[in-house]
Protein backbone atom coordinates (compact mmCIF):
# COMPACT_ATOMS: atom_id res chain seq x y z
CA UNK A 1 0.00 0.00 0.00
CA UNK A 2 1.40 3.55 -0.92
CA UNK A 3 1.83 5.97 2.05
CA UNK A 4 -1.77 8.20 1.05
CA UNK A 5 -3.72 4.65 0.94
CA UNK A 6 -1.87 3.94 4.56
CA UNK A 7 -2.88 6.68 6.31
CA UNK A 8 -5.82 7.53 5.13
CA UNK A 9 -7.18 5.14 8.07
CA UNK A 10 -5.76 7.86 10.93
CA UNK A 11 -7.11 10.94 12.52
CA UNK A 12 -6.64 14.01 9.89
CA UNK A 13 -4.11 15.44 12.82
CA UNK A 14 -1.77 12.55 11.92
CA UNK A 15 -1.72 12.20 8.35
CA UNK A 16 0.45 15.36 7.34
CA UNK A 17 3.45 13.28 9.60
CA UNK A 18 4.04 10.36 7.30
CA UNK A 19 4.53 12.76 3.98
CA UNK A 20 7.72 13.01 5.91
CA UNK A 21 10.35 9.83 4.68
CA UNK A 22 12.41 10.62 7.55
CA UNK A 23 9.59 10.33 10.25
CA UNK A 24 7.90 7.33 8.40
CA UNK A 25 11.32 5.68 9.05
CA UNK A 26 11.64 6.71 12.95
CA UNK A 27 8.44 6.29 14.05
CA UNK A 28 8.71 2.34 13.67
CA UNK A 29 12.01 2.26 15.62
CA UNK A 30 11.09 4.34 17.97
CA UNK A 31 7.98 1.80 18.92
CA UNK A 32 10.44 -0.77 18.49
CA UNK A 33 12.68 0.43 21.31
CA UNK A 34 9.64 1.28 23.52
CA UNK A 35 8.67 -2.25 23.61
CA UNK A 36 11.71 -3.36 24.20
CA UNK A 37 12.03 -1.20 27.46
CA UNK A 38 8.40 -2.07 27.68
CA UNK A 39 9.67 -5.83 28.15
CA UNK A 40 12.41 -5.19 30.37
CA UNK A 41 10.38 -3.31 33.25
CA UNK A 42 9.62 -7.31 34.42
CA UNK A 43 12.72 -8.97 32.59
CA UNK A 44 15.24 -6.78 34.81
CA UNK A 45 13.65 -7.31 37.73
CA UNK A 46 12.75 -11.25 37.13
CA UNK A 47 16.34 -12.21 35.85
CA UNK A 48 18.05 -10.28 38.88
CA UNK A 49 15.58 -12.57 41.37
CA UNK A 50 16.67 -15.69 39.26
CA UNK A 51 20.33 -14.93 39.55
CA UNK A 52 20.39 -13.45 43.50
CA UNK A 53 22.32 -15.44 45.82
CA UNK A 54 20.12 -17.08 48.68
CA UNK A 55 18.49 -14.62 50.84
CA UNK A 56 19.68 -11.20 48.97
CA UNK A 57 16.99 -11.42 46.06
CA UNK A 58 15.39 -7.62 47.44
CA UNK A 59 18.89 -6.35 47.58
CA UNK A 60 20.16 -7.09 44.26
CA UNK A 61 16.27 -6.50 42.62
CA UNK A 62 16.73 -2.69 44.21
CA UNK A 63 20.00 -2.37 42.89
CA UNK A 64 19.57 -3.51 39.66
CA UNK A 65 16.63 -1.40 39.43
CA UNK A 66 18.20 1.68 40.65
CA UNK A 67 20.97 0.95 37.96
CA UNK A 68 18.73 0.97 35.36
CA UNK A 69 17.57 4.21 36.45
CA UNK A 70 20.21 6.75 38.28
CA UNK A 71 23.26 6.69 36.24
CA UNK A 72 21.18 8.82 33.44
CA UNK A 73 20.24 10.90 36.06
CA UNK A 74 23.98 11.31 36.57
CA UNK A 75 24.56 11.67 32.98
CA UNK A 76 22.05 14.29 32.35
CA UNK A 77 23.49 16.75 34.85
CA UNK A 78 27.46 15.82 34.50
CA UNK A 79 27.94 15.55 30.71
CA UNK A 80 26.19 18.83 29.93
CA UNK A 81 29.54 20.55 28.56
CA UNK A 82 30.59 18.17 26.38
CA UNK A 83 27.34 16.49 24.89
CA UNK A 84 25.08 19.56 24.79
CA UNK A 85 26.64 20.87 21.53
CA UNK A 86 25.95 17.43 19.33
CA UNK A 87 23.37 17.74 16.77
CA UNK A 88 20.00 15.23 18.03
CA UNK A 89 20.45 11.98 16.08
CA UNK A 90 24.18 11.89 17.16
CA UNK A 91 22.82 11.64 20.85
CA UNK A 92 20.05 9.34 19.97
CA UNK A 93 22.77 6.78 17.86
CA UNK A 94 25.11 7.18 20.84
CA UNK A 95 22.21 6.17 23.83
CA UNK A 96 21.26 3.62 21.83
CA UNK A 97 24.68 2.40 20.75
CA UNK A 98 25.78 2.14 24.15
CA UNK A 99 22.50 0.41 25.37
CA UNK A 100 22.59 -2.02 22.81
CA UNK A 101 25.67 -3.48 23.56
CA UNK A 102 26.03 -3.27 27.27
CA UNK A 103 22.30 -4.69 27.10
CA UNK A 104 23.27 -7.61 24.64
CA UNK A 105 26.30 -8.62 27.18
CA UNK A 106 23.43 -9.54 29.52
CA UNK A 107 22.29 -12.63 27.43
CA UNK A 108 25.79 -13.49 26.38
CA UNK A 109 27.26 -13.48 30.11
CA UNK A 110 24.35 -15.58 30.97
CA UNK A 111 24.62 -18.03 28.26
CA UNK A 112 28.42 -18.40 29.73
CA UNK A 113 27.34 -18.56 32.99
CA UNK A 114 29.14 -15.89 34.11
CA UNK A 115 26.41 -13.08 34.98
CA UNK A 116 27.61 -12.18 38.27
CA UNK A 117 25.47 -10.17 40.02
CA UNK A 118 27.72 -7.14 40.17
CA UNK A 119 28.34 -7.90 36.43
CA UNK A 120 24.55 -7.67 35.79
CA UNK A 121 24.33 -4.56 37.98
CA UNK A 122 27.53 -2.39 36.18
CA UNK A 123 25.77 -3.77 32.81
CA UNK A 124 22.69 -1.97 33.69
CA UNK A 125 24.07 0.95 34.88
CA UNK A 126 26.40 1.36 31.94
CA UNK A 127 23.62 0.86 29.67
CA UNK A 128 21.40 3.94 30.90
CA UNK A 129 24.42 6.48 31.63
CA UNK A 130 23.47 8.48 28.53
CA UNK A 131 19.57 7.67 28.31
CA UNK A 132 18.32 11.11 29.45
CA UNK A 133 20.07 12.59 26.31
CA UNK A 134 19.10 10.13 24.32
CA UNK A 135 15.27 10.77 25.24
CA UNK A 136 15.99 14.69 24.53
CA UNK A 137 17.86 13.65 21.04
CA UNK A 138 14.86 12.10 20.28
CA UNK A 139 12.32 15.09 20.87
CA UNK A 140 14.77 17.13 19.37
CA UNK A 141 15.40 15.48 16.14
CA UNK A 142 11.43 14.78 15.41
CA UNK A 143 11.29 18.95 15.85
CA UNK A 144 14.00 19.19 13.00
CA UNK A 145 12.34 16.44 11.11
CA UNK A 146 8.77 18.48 11.48
CA UNK A 147 7.86 22.10 10.88
CA UNK A 148 6.77 23.56 13.35
CA UNK A 149 2.87 23.36 12.72
CA UNK A 150 3.12 19.59 13.09
CA UNK A 151 5.23 18.96 16.12
CA UNK A 152 2.43 18.77 18.51
CA UNK A 153 0.57 15.94 16.60
CA UNK A 154 4.11 14.12 16.66
CA UNK A 155 5.16 14.49 19.87
CA UNK A 156 1.56 12.97 20.72
CA UNK A 157 2.43 9.93 18.34
CA UNK A 158 5.48 9.49 19.98
CA UNK A 159 4.42 9.42 23.49
CA UNK A 160 1.44 7.17 23.07
CA UNK A 161 4.02 4.43 21.84
CA UNK A 162 5.56 4.62 25.17
CA UNK A 163 1.96 4.31 26.72
CA UNK A 164 1.32 1.59 24.94
CA UNK A 165 4.70 0.12 25.45
CA UNK A 166 3.60 0.08 29.18
CA UNK A 167 0.77 -1.88 28.57
CA UNK A 168 1.80 -4.48 26.02
CA UNK A 169 5.89 -4.86 26.68
CA UNK A 170 5.16 -6.32 30.26
CA UNK A 171 2.33 -8.36 29.46
CA UNK A 172 4.50 -9.75 26.82
CA UNK A 173 7.36 -10.19 29.27
CA UNK A 174 5.48 -11.80 31.17
CA UNK A 175 4.00 -15.06 28.86
CA UNK A 176 7.47 -14.97 27.14
CA UNK A 177 9.54 -15.54 30.49
CA UNK A 178 7.43 -18.85 30.79
CA UNK A 179 9.42 -19.88 27.88
CA UNK A 180 12.88 -18.03 27.33
CA UNK A 181 15.03 -16.76 29.72
CA UNK A 182 14.31 -12.82 31.22
CA UNK A 183 18.04 -12.12 29.97
CA UNK A 184 16.72 -13.44 26.56
CA UNK A 185 14.05 -10.80 26.76
CA UNK A 186 16.80 -8.67 27.74
CA UNK A 187 18.48 -9.19 24.72
CA UNK A 188 15.64 -8.50 22.45
CA UNK A 189 15.53 -5.31 24.29
CA UNK A 190 18.95 -4.50 23.13
CA UNK A 191 18.10 -5.60 19.52
CA UNK A 192 15.75 -3.27 19.30
CA UNK A 193 18.11 -0.33 20.31
CA UNK A 194 20.53 -1.60 17.61
CA UNK A 195 17.71 -1.65 15.33
CA UNK A 196 16.71 2.57 16.02
CA UNK A 197 20.64 3.41 16.12
CA UNK A 198 20.95 1.70 12.56
CA UNK A 199 17.77 3.88 11.70
CA UNK A 200 18.64 6.84 12.57
CA UNK A 201 21.96 6.52 11.05
CA UNK A 202 19.88 6.55 7.41
CA UNK A 203 17.70 9.53 8.24
CA UNK A 204 18.86 12.26 5.92
CA UNK A 205 18.16 14.42 9.13
CA UNK A 206 20.42 13.24 11.45
CA UNK A 207 23.35 14.83 11.28
CA UNK A 208 21.46 18.34 10.82
CA UNK A 209 21.92 21.13 13.76
CA UNK A 210 18.84 21.64 15.41
CA UNK A 211 19.67 24.72 16.10
CA UNK A 212 21.35 25.79 12.71
CA UNK A 213 24.54 25.99 15.43
CA UNK A 214 24.88 22.41 16.68
CA UNK A 215 23.80 22.96 19.88
CA UNK A 216 21.06 20.44 21.30
CA UNK A 217 18.69 21.57 24.58
CA UNK A 218 20.11 19.50 27.85
CA UNK A 219 18.00 17.16 29.40
CA UNK A 220 18.68 19.43 32.63
CA UNK A 221 20.69 22.49 32.01
CA UNK A 222 22.98 23.02 35.25
CA UNK A 223 22.93 26.81 34.42
CA UNK A 224 18.86 27.12 34.47
CA UNK A 225 18.77 24.71 37.43
CA UNK A 226 20.84 27.12 39.03
CA UNK A 227 18.51 30.09 38.45
CA UNK A 228 15.56 28.18 38.71
CA UNK A 229 15.68 26.99 42.37
CA UNK A 230 16.74 30.97 43.03
CA UNK A 231 13.49 31.76 41.77
CA UNK A 232 11.92 29.11 43.52
CA UNK A 233 13.25 30.16 47.13
CA UNK A 234 10.87 32.75 46.32
CA UNK A 235 7.88 31.12 45.33
CA UNK A 236 6.80 28.73 48.75
CA UNK A 237 3.72 27.14 46.58
CA UNK A 238 5.97 26.16 43.98
CA UNK A 239 8.55 24.96 46.35
CA UNK A 240 5.63 22.90 47.97
CA UNK A 241 4.64 21.34 44.96
CA UNK A 242 7.92 20.37 43.94
CA UNK A 243 8.63 18.91 47.20
CA UNK A 244 5.18 16.92 47.50
CA UNK A 245 6.33 15.68 43.80
CA UNK A 246 9.49 14.29 44.95
CA UNK A 247 8.33 12.46 48.31
CA UNK A 248 5.63 10.80 45.87
CA UNK A 249 7.78 9.93 43.33
CA UNK A 250 10.56 8.47 46.52
CA UNK A 251 7.76 6.84 48.33
CA UNK A 252 6.59 4.43 44.78
CA UNK A 253 10.28 3.66 44.53
CA UNK A 254 10.31 0.62 47.49
CA UNK A 255 6.99 -0.14 45.93
CA UNK A 256 8.57 -1.37 42.30
CA UNK A 257 10.68 -3.09 43.75
CA UNK A 258 8.49 -4.90 46.90
CA UNK A 259 6.00 -6.08 43.91
CA UNK A 260 7.88 -8.53 41.65
CA UNK A 261 9.37 -10.15 45.38
CA UNK A 262 5.32 -10.42 46.41
CA UNK A 263 4.51 -12.18 43.14
CA UNK A 264 7.52 -14.65 43.74
CA UNK A 265 7.40 -15.08 47.64
CA UNK A 266 3.99 -13.80 48.87
CA UNK A 267 1.80 -15.11 45.65
CA UNK A 268 4.30 -18.18 44.54
CA UNK A 269 3.27 -17.09 41.09
CA UNK A 270 5.66 -16.27 37.92
CA UNK A 271 6.66 -13.78 35.75
CA UNK A 272 3.09 -14.00 33.73
CA UNK A 273 0.93 -12.30 36.98
CA UNK A 274 3.85 -9.65 37.55
CA UNK A 275 3.60 -8.86 33.47
CA UNK A 276 -0.28 -8.84 34.00
CA UNK A 277 -0.02 -6.46 37.18
CA UNK A 278 2.22 -3.36 35.23
CA UNK A 279 -0.21 -4.01 32.02
CA UNK A 280 -3.22 -3.60 34.06
CA UNK A 281 -1.42 -0.52 35.85
CA UNK A 282 -0.11 1.08 32.32
CA UNK A 283 -4.09 0.58 31.11
CA UNK A 284 -5.00 2.20 33.99
CA UNK A 285 -2.21 5.16 33.76
CA UNK A 286 -3.38 5.86 30.32
CA UNK A 287 -6.71 6.31 30.95
CA UNK A 288 -6.38 8.26 33.59
CA UNK A 289 -3.98 10.26 31.58
CA UNK A 290 -6.62 11.30 29.26
CA UNK A 291 -9.21 11.79 31.99
CA UNK A 292 -6.69 14.64 33.21
CA UNK A 293 -8.16 17.15 31.10
CA UNK A 294 -11.58 17.07 32.63
CA UNK A 295 -10.21 17.33 35.94
CA UNK A 296 -8.97 21.13 34.90
CA UNK A 297 -12.41 22.65 36.39
CA UNK A 298 -11.67 21.32 39.79
CA UNK A 299 -9.05 23.53 42.16
CA UNK A 300 -5.40 21.74 41.12
CA UNK A 301 -4.13 21.19 44.56
CA UNK A 302 -7.05 19.51 45.90
CA UNK A 303 -7.09 17.45 43.44
CA UNK A 304 -3.27 16.88 43.63
CA UNK A 305 -2.99 16.06 46.76
CA UNK A 306 -6.23 13.54 46.26
CA UNK A 307 -4.14 11.54 43.47
CA UNK A 308 -1.36 11.18 46.19
CA UNK A 309 -3.46 9.94 48.72
CA UNK A 310 -5.50 7.52 46.26
CA UNK A 311 -2.39 5.88 45.05
CA UNK A 312 -1.41 5.37 48.88
CA UNK A 313 -4.72 4.00 49.40
CA UNK A 314 -4.65 1.79 46.49
CA UNK A 315 -1.45 -0.23 47.74
CA UNK A 316 -2.75 -1.13 51.71
CA UNK A 317 -4.61 -3.63 50.48
CA UNK A 318 -1.43 -5.69 49.38
CA UNK A 319 -0.60 -5.62 53.26
CA UNK A 320 -3.52 -7.02 54.42
CA UNK A 321 -3.21 -10.40 52.61
CA UNK A 322 -5.42 -9.73 50.27
CA UNK A 323 -5.68 -12.28 47.24
CA UNK A 324 -4.41 -11.77 43.71
CA UNK A 325 -7.76 -10.38 41.51
CA UNK A 326 -8.28 -8.04 44.48
CA UNK A 327 -4.50 -6.63 44.35
CA UNK A 328 -5.14 -6.42 40.54
CA UNK A 329 -7.99 -4.31 40.70
CA UNK A 330 -6.52 -2.19 43.35
CA UNK A 331 -3.18 -1.73 41.19
CA UNK A 332 -5.53 -0.78 38.15
CA UNK A 333 -7.30 1.25 39.99
CA UNK A 334 -3.93 3.07 41.62
CA UNK A 335 -2.71 3.72 37.81
CA UNK A 336 -6.01 5.52 36.82
CA UNK A 337 -5.74 7.41 39.84
CA UNK A 338 -1.81 8.03 39.11
CA UNK A 339 -2.23 8.77 35.44
CA UNK A 340 -3.62 12.57 35.99
CA UNK A 341 -0.25 13.25 38.34
CA UNK A 342 2.49 14.74 35.95
CA UNK A 343 -0.11 17.14 33.68
CA UNK A 344 -1.31 18.54 36.63
CA UNK A 345 1.91 18.95 38.55
CA UNK A 346 2.90 20.74 35.33
CA UNK A 347 -0.24 22.72 35.19
CA UNK A 348 0.64 24.46 38.74
CA UNK A 349 4.01 25.25 37.84
CA UNK A 350 2.76 26.65 34.44
CA UNK A 351 -0.12 28.65 36.47
CA UNK A 352 2.23 30.12 39.50
CA UNK A 353 5.20 30.66 37.32
CA UNK A 354 6.04 33.74 35.42
CA UNK A 355 6.45 33.05 31.44
CA UNK A 356 9.86 34.65 31.39
CA UNK A 357 11.01 32.55 34.17
CA UNK A 358 9.59 29.40 33.36
CA UNK A 359 11.70 27.69 31.94
CA UNK A 360 14.44 27.78 34.26
CA UNK A 361 12.01 26.41 37.06
CA UNK A 362 11.40 23.79 34.75
CA UNK A 363 14.62 22.88 34.92
CA UNK A 364 15.25 23.15 38.45
CA UNK A 365 12.49 21.08 38.95
CA UNK A 366 13.82 18.51 35.97
CA UNK A 367 17.12 18.54 37.87
CA UNK A 368 15.43 17.89 41.86
CA UNK A 369 13.21 14.99 40.54
CA UNK A 370 16.03 13.16 38.80
CA UNK A 371 16.97 11.48 41.59
CA UNK A 372 14.11 11.15 43.74
CA UNK A 373 12.72 7.46 41.90
CA UNK A 374 16.09 5.82 41.91
CA UNK A 375 17.05 6.86 45.28
CA UNK A 376 13.72 5.12 46.55
CA UNK A 377 14.30 1.86 44.22
CA UNK A 378 17.67 1.55 45.77
CA UNK A 379 16.24 1.87 49.01
CA UNK A 380 13.56 -0.67 48.60
CA UNK A 381 16.04 -3.90 48.88
CA UNK A 382 17.40 -3.08 52.34
CA UNK A 383 13.48 -2.42 53.43
CA UNK A 384 12.67 -5.81 52.04
CA UNK A 385 15.06 -7.49 53.16
CA UNK A 386 13.72 -5.97 57.12
CA UNK A 387 10.31 -6.25 56.58
CA UNK A 388 9.27 -8.46 53.95
CA UNK A 389 7.91 -7.05 50.29
CA UNK A 390 3.82 -7.39 51.37
CA UNK A 391 4.78 -5.00 54.47
CA UNK A 392 6.80 -2.57 52.17
CA UNK A 393 4.16 -2.24 49.22
CA UNK A 394 1.71 -1.30 52.25
CA UNK A 395 4.15 0.89 54.31
CA UNK A 396 4.69 2.71 51.02
CA UNK A 397 0.75 3.30 50.66
CA UNK A 398 0.54 4.04 54.41
CA UNK A 399 3.51 6.46 53.63
CA UNK A 400 2.24 8.26 50.95
CA UNK A 401 -1.39 8.94 52.28
CA UNK A 402 0.37 10.42 55.32
CA UNK A 403 2.51 12.13 52.81
CA UNK A 404 -0.98 13.41 51.13
CA UNK A 405 -2.46 14.42 54.69
CA UNK A 406 1.07 16.38 55.86
CA UNK A 407 0.66 18.30 51.87
CA UNK A 408 -2.67 19.21 52.93
CA UNK A 409 -1.95 20.88 56.38
CA UNK A 410 0.68 22.51 55.11
CA UNK A 411 -1.38 23.97 52.37
CA UNK A 412 -4.53 24.84 54.75
CA UNK A 413 -1.76 26.55 56.99
CA UNK A 414 -0.11 28.20 54.24
CA UNK A 415 -3.46 29.90 52.97
CA UNK A 416 -4.57 30.73 56.84
CA UNK A 417 -1.12 32.61 56.58
CA UNK A 418 -1.83 34.55 53.27
CA UNK A 419 -5.41 36.07 54.73
CA UNK A 420 -4.60 37.06 58.03
CA UNK A 421 -3.01 40.26 57.88
CA UNK A 422 0.03 40.66 60.00
CA UNK A 423 0.53 42.56 63.02
CA UNK A 424 3.94 43.90 62.84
Amino acid sequence: MTPVQTTRFLPRAYRPLFAHADFRRLLPALAASDLGDGMSVVAVAWLAIEIAPPGQSGMLLGAALAAYALPGAAGALLFGRWLRRLPAGRLLVADSRIRAVLLGCVPLAWAAGVLHPVLYVALLAGSSVLHAWGNAGRYSLISHILPPDQRLAANALVSSTGSASIIVGPALAGFLATVISPALLIGLDALSFAVLAAQVGRLRSAAARPDGKGATAAPVDADGSAAGLRLLRKQPELLGVLALTWFFNFLYGPAEVALPLHVTEDLHAGAGLLGLYWTLFGAGAVLGGLAAGALRRFPLWPVTLGIVAGWGLALVPFGLGAPAAVTLACFTLGGLIYGPFTALSYTLFQERTPAASLTTVLAARSAALLTAGPVGTALGGPLIALLGPRQVLAASGVATVALAVIGAAVRVRGLRRVKTPSLL
